[in-house]
This record gives C-alpha cells, sequence and structure tokens, in this order.
C-alpha cells in the first residue's frame, strides 16, 4: 500500500497552529489542540452555526464578508443607532450610529469600512442620512438624493450601490437606483420593476438585485451592468424580506424571507450568471434578516421568525470553497 509521502510527496507535517494558506489536499497535525486536519475542497453548499449576536435584531444594516463584517441600525422591537463587528466568530459591541434607524441599506469591504444609508425613522419617516465607518467611529457625509427605507444595497465604502425600496412618493415601492462614488450620491437609470423590501449583492457596476413586494411577493431578479437594469430568470421562491449578498452580477446568493403572509422561509438560492438554483437551507428560517460576504463564503445575522428580533448568525460556504476539515474516528 502507497504511503501518504508516495502519494502526495511530502510527509505529514506537525504544527503548532494551522497553515495559514493551505493546499487541496494537505494534511497536518496540529500539536496544540491534537487533532489531525486536511484541506479540502467543498461539493455542496452548507449553512453553519456562527457567534450569536449580542442582542438579537432585524432590518439592520449589513457590510463585509465571512470572516469581517458589521452589523448597524435595525429594530430590537425599537429601532436603534447600536452597532456590532464580526471577526469570525464572535460580536462586538462598537460605535453607534449617528442616526437611529432601521430597514437600512450597507456598503463595505470589511468591519473597518463600512457605509449605512437610508432607512427608517423611529417615527416612521423615510431618511436619506449617509454614514462612513471608519474603524473606530461613524461620520455623516453627503446624502442620498431619494429618502427611502426597505432597498437593496451593495458594494464598498467608496462604490455603492442603493436600489429600489419604500418612499413617501407615489407609489411607494420605487425603482430608483443611486450609485455612490465615495463623495456623492447620483441618481442612475431606474429599475424595471419597482418594489421593497428586496435584497441584492454585487459592486456598483456589476449587481443582481431579487425578489421583493409591491402589491405581492416577487420573484423578479434583475442585473445591473452599470449602466442599465436588465430582467433575468426569476428566484424559484417569489418572497420578500429576505437576504442576499455576492461578488457582480454572475454570483450572488438569496436565502430567508418572507414567502407570503405569515410564512417564513429557509430556502437559499444561488445565481449563476444565467439560473437560480435552491442550494442548502439556512439552519434558522426567519424574515428581515441581514447577509454579507460572497456567493461562496457568505454570513447571515439576525432576523425574525418568529417574534422577537433574533440574534442568530449563520456562515455560509458554497460548493468549490476550500476549507479546512478535522479528522475524526467516528
Amino acid at each position: 500500500m502507497a504511503t501518504y509521502k508516495e502519494i502526495r510527496g511530502t510527509n505529514i507535517e506537525v504544527l503548532e497552529s494551522d497553515p495559514s494558506n493551505p493546499v487541496e489536499g494537505q494534511v497536518w497535525y496540529n500539536s496544540t489542540s491534537n487533532v489531525l486536519k486536511g484541506q479540502a475542497v467543498t461539493t455542496a453548499g452548507a449553512w453553519a452555526t456562527g457567534g450569536a449576536l449580542n442582542t438579537g435584531i432585524e432590518k439592520s444594516g449589513g457590510a463585509g464578508i465571512q470572516t469581517s463584517a458589521l452589523s448597524f441600525g435595525g429594530k430590537l422591537p425599537s429601532t436603534t443607532n447600536g452597532a456590532e463587528s464580526y471577526n469570525g466568530s464572535s460580536w462586538t459591541e462598537i460605535s453607534n450610529l449617528g442616526t437611529a434607524r432601521n430597514a437600512l441599506g450597507g456598503a463595505g469591504a470589511d468591519n473597518t469600512s463600512g457605509l449605512a444609508f437610508g432607512g427608517e425613522s423611529p417615527s416612521g419617516g423615510n431618511k436619506n442620512q449617509t454614514e462612513l465607518w471608519n474603524g473606530s467611529s461613524w461620520t455623516a457625509v453627503n446624502t442620498l438624493n431619494e429618502a427611502r427605507n426597505s432597498l437593496a444595497s451593495c458594494g464598498i465604502q467608496t462604490a455603492a450601490l442603493a436600489s429600489g425600496g419604500n418612499s413617501t412618493d407615489s407609489p411607494s415601492n420605487r425603482a430608483t437606483t443611486e450609485s455612490w462614488n465615495g463623495t456623492n450620491w447620483t441618481t442612475v437609470n431606474n429599475m424595471n420593476n419597482g418594489r421593497y423590501n428586496l435584497a441584492g449583492g454585487g459592486t456598483n457596476t456589476s449587481a443582481m438585485a431579487f425578489g421583493g413586494y409591491d402589491t405581492s411577493q416577487r420573484a423578479y431578479s434583475e442585473s445591473w451592468n452599470g449602466t442599465n437594469w436588465t430582467n433575468t430568470n426569476d428566484l424559484n421562491q417569489a418572497r420578500y424580506s429576505l437576504a442576499g449578498c455576492g461578488t457582480s452580477n454572475t454570483s450572488a446568493l438569496a436565502f430567508g424571507g418572507q414567502p407570503g403572509l405569515g410564512a417564513t422561509s429557509a430556502l437559499t438560492e444561488l445565481w449563476n450568471g444565467s439560473n437560480w438554483t435552491e442550494d442548502g437551507d439556512l439552519n434558522n428560517a426567519r424574515v428581515s434578516l441581514t447577509g454579507a460576504g460572497t456567493a461562496t463564503l457568505g454570513l447571515v445575522f439576525g432576523g425574525e421568525g418568529p417574534p422577537p428580533a433574533r440574534p442568530f448568525t449563520e456562515e455560509w460556504t458554497g460548493a468549490g470553497a476550500s476549507v479546512t476539515r478535522t479528522f475524526t474516528d467516528s
């Protein structure tokens, strides 16, 4: 029988800590935790439990990636300006937003660089305020052109996108899209289907917006190329108050939401640039939840299902992701 060294060309290393950049097929013994580990590529997507928020929240804004994220604003059940930072294992309370609001948009690359915009005030009015997070405090910057809540959002602190939402104007379900360049919001071409309580993912030049509500729950899906929105194949499940994440208009993830009055969904769908495919369900079905990260390594936190607001955090590992596995004798 061939040895591991004959197959892989190297012995199993004994290390005090896991390697920083392991490659597929690499195996090592962690002498600190006394376990045998290896690096593998996943064949199916799944959600795993992450560190819980300090406070259950719904309708919060979010930003970042699976190992470095932000949650800000939201309802618990009253509207709050509270904020928390995630380091990949636990949440820490950080400085509050300057303006309390829920159902707001968020963008940002990690937990040191965030953008919060729009939302609903404690009294129920729409907000156009934008705030920038620098890793220690929030600063008010130039406002959205149209005050609204329950919008789709994506991007980073210097290049974000705000689309759709709920406004005091008629009709209240908006198709408005605005692009942020790090200094100002500019109104760009509208979505094809105005709606609110929708979700999105991507950048301000390549994005997806999906789900939502106008007169009923919708399965609408639209792709943004930096100039125009194009209708694409619908979600498999029509729903609103869902969450999403992704890196572009060819790679996105949609999860959770409300498929009908009083109903709560755990369904996860993966977008490959052409179609939505049903994938692994959330462990905790809920609505008004918040997403961050990518379609391969995603994050979801908060939400309601049923009341009160929940502190649940789940981490998504999609098919094809490189992950560290611990070998056991079971």
